[in-house]
């Protein structure tokens, strides 16, 4: 990070965004806690995503590369699931890979009871808080999953378990039973920390901005928020909570997750890094590695273009911003791409040819492999190019690229 990066957090030698984001008159209404934590739920809420199943090897490889990115919890899945989940939660604890471990557990004395078995740190323990989700799809009573709630909570704490109450479905409640039960909770039951969960993913940035609001100006354990992405506004939401006071942030590796998923760890914590000068304090340079891991372990593809991590994240067909990065990539990467490769642990930029390509990519293939091809050639070369890629319906490859050079000599 260059010197000036005080002065200008919109551009330093690894990014370069909008100084607009820095503006006093966009900034004057943020509220972020000094400190931003990492809560990653890949183990459990990513695995969740329909198909995906990890064994307990699988878990223990990705929390170790987890606690080689930097994030400060892990929650390890749910040893009710399964006598697998249960291993693989307790081989875990047992690395004593740095970060703190949790599990996740229903509201039942049982649940809570496994979990501390397990050695774990922390417990989130969760119940539903809409009265539909109550009646429709749980059929109880309201004050069954208030009863649940306190001695499920109060179980947790008897066991030593730092405690976080997690509200499916909150963002979907009435506000006042919602915050009725929060308050019950802490004084009969225990919480030590409370979960703003948009479990169905409903909510958007505005409203994620009130109910964080709402929420602390009852609440005075730390917020954290469990933003899911069925909308598309996992990040924003997630990022809206932070800059109104939320302390952690649940994320999955990729936005794996339950249907559409939960919000990108990724994605989120570059975003409050470059554009609101919030850095959680995860080692950049190994998120690529980390998602390559997770989404092998998982039977996925990354996204190609999925910021960041993608394949073509940083790979270049057009020939205009070619001339960008013959121009100015050495010496000024972030005028071509608004974060430097590097910094994000990708492989560096990629010039591919295809039917969009200019005089640019036919100048930079020359160079990489070392053929000497005349200026009068080029406009001929770079018209078959564009004709056989469009005939082909992709980008060509090196040989093909030769053999036209060859044509026109």
């Amino acid at each position: 990070m260059s010197d000036n990066s005080k002065s200008t957090p919109w551009k330093t030698d690894d990014w370069f965004v909008s100084p607009w984001n820095y503006v006093d008159e966009v900034t004057k209404g943020f509220n972020p806690p000094k400190k931003v934590r990492i809560h990653d739920v890949t183990l459990r809420d990513g695995e969740q995503q329909a198909g995906i199943i990890y064994t307990k090897d699988d878990k223990v490889r990705i929390a170790e590369k987890l606690a080689e990115a930097g994030v400060h919890r892990i929650e390890t899945g749910m040893p009710a699931v399964s006598p697998m989940d249960e291993a693989a939660i307790r081989e875990i604890v047992k690395r004593n890979l740095g970060p703190e471990i949790f599990c996740f557990s229903r509201c039942i004395v049982d649940d809570v009871k496994r979990a501390a078995d397990c050695g774990v740190s922390g417990v989130v323990i969760e119940i539903p808080v809409s009265a539909h989700m109550v009646d429709q799809a749980y059929r109880w009573p309201l004050e069954k999953a208030i009863d649940l709630s306190i001695k499920a909570t109060a179980c947790a704490k008897e066991q030593g378990l730092y405690t976080v109450f997690f509200t499916i479905d909150g963002t979907r409640a009435d506000m006042g039973f919602l915050l009725n039960l929060v308050d019950r909770v802490a004084t009969e039951g225990h919480m030590d920390a409370f979960t703003l969960v948009d479990t169905f993913g409903v909510l958007h940035p505005q409203a994620a901005s009130y109910f964080t609001r709402k929420v602390k100006e009852r609440v005075s354990k730390p917020v954290e928020v469990h933003f899911h992405s069925d909308f598309g506004m996992g990040v924003a939401n997630t990022i809206m909570a932070v800059l109104s006071g939320a302390e952690v942030i649940h994320s999955t590796v990729g936005g794996i997750g339950e249907r559409c998923g939960n919000a990108p760890m990724e994605e989120t914590a570059m975003a409050l890094l470059t554009m609101y000068g919030i850095d959680v304090g995860i080692n950049f340079s190994k998120i690529n590695e980390l998602s390559k891991l997770v989404m092998e372990l998982s039977g996925l593809e990354v996204p190609p273009q999925r910021p960041f991590v993608g394949e073509k994240a940083y790979t270049v067909e057009s020939g205009i911003v070619t001339g960008w990065y013959r121009n100015a990539y050495k010496e000024h990467p972030t005028t071509v791409f608004p974060v430097r490769p590097e910094f994000v642990g990708h492989t560096a930029p990629e010039i591919i040819m295809g039917k969009k390509s200019g005089v640019d990519n036919i100048i930079v293939w020359a160079e990489k492999l070392g053929l000497e091809i005349a200026e009068e050639k080029r406009l001929d070369i770079l018209n078959r190019i564009k004709r056989r890629s469009h005939d082909l319906k992709r980008v060509l490859t090196e040989r093909e690229f030769g053999e036209i050079v060859a044509q026109v000599k």
